[in-house]
């Protein structure tokens, strides 16, 4: 079963469970897909239906770091639930001591060694860990690397 089909299943349960928070989230969800489809022409492999929940996390973590400093605390609360929900949809994300080996190993195979070869060791990484690291935690692991090399 594809990821679109699980999400459609979910999305049914969630209406018979009467969960709010998991109805609205794939309901979101459903809707960005739906936006992609179109654009592509096509119906959107797994690989993009995850890249789809990247980005609705990302937004969700965006509004939250705009609320923080206000006393909304019932809108912080609502986008830390529907980020549960989204987070529960990705593969289980790498330690940060997991990210930091796959970083070391592709920084010795690259043979970067300073902050200007962060464009070499990058893409290496973002393709052998896949959606398990958000591209911000390994930016800013590969940059703690490469000036600890110097």
């Amino acid at each position: 079963m594809g990821m679109a089909d699980r999400l459609s299943d979910e999305l049914k349960q969630a209406m018979r469970d009467k969960d709010k928070v998991r109805l609205s989230v794939l309901r979101m969800i459903k809707a960005a897909m739906k936006y992609q489809e179109i654009e592509a022409h096509q119906a959107l492999t797994d690989e993009e239906v995850m890249a789809v929940i990247r980005k609705e996390i990302k937004q969700r973590k965006d509004a939250l770091e705009t609320v923080k400093g206000s006393d909304r605390a019932d809108f912080i609360t609502s986008i830390e639930a529907e980020l549960e929900v989204l987070y529960s949809y990705l593969p289980a994300q790498l330690s940060l001591d997991e990210l930091h080996g796959v970083v070391v190993e592709v920084v010795h195979e690259t043979g970067a060694t300073s902050r200007a070869d962060m464009g070499k060791v990058i893409p290496v990484v973002m393709k052998r860990v896949g959606s398990r690291a958000e591209g911000k935690t390994v930016s800013q692991v590969v940059q703690e690397v490469l000036a600890n090399l110097t």
